[in-house]
């Protein structure tokens, strides 16, 4: 059974950093990818950032470029999202998410297994 255990949400000022974790276990999958959704309050769950273990290829959704990096430690199929820059539009529940190498980050809807999620707030 695939477990996916985010970490490293909480409060933090506009124009500050944060770093979330997502550990996950339980797949025999060789190849697969990983994915950054976020759900803010009343909007649709949206990708954020994804990454592939097969060539360590990512992608980002617009509005997070050149804020957001993510990361890969594929021996410990931890994935890491280092966020900087926030603005309260960047408030969300973000949410890890793991499936085949061919996933799109635009299609969460696609994703099969899902972690419970890691709340950001950005507010001063």
């Amino acid at each position: 059974q695939v477990q996916i255990v985010e970490s490293g949400g909480g409060l933090v000022q506009p124009g500050g950093s944060l770093r979330l974790s997502c550990a996950a276990s339980g797949f025999v999958l060789d190849y697969y990818a990983i994915g950054w959704f976020r759900q803010a309050p009343g909007k649709e769950r949206e990708g954020v950032s994804c990454i592939n273990s097969v060539n360590g290829d990512t992608s980002y959704a617009d509005s997070v470029k050149g804020r957001f990096t993510i990361s890969m430690d594929n021996a410990k199929k931890t994935v890491y999202l280092q966020m900087s820059s926030l603005s309260p539009e960047d408030t969300a529940v973000y949410f890890c998410a793991v499936d085949h190498p061919l996933s799109s980050c635009t299609e969460a809807d696609a994703w099969g297994s899902w972690g419970q999620g890691t709340q950001v707030t950005v507010s001063s």
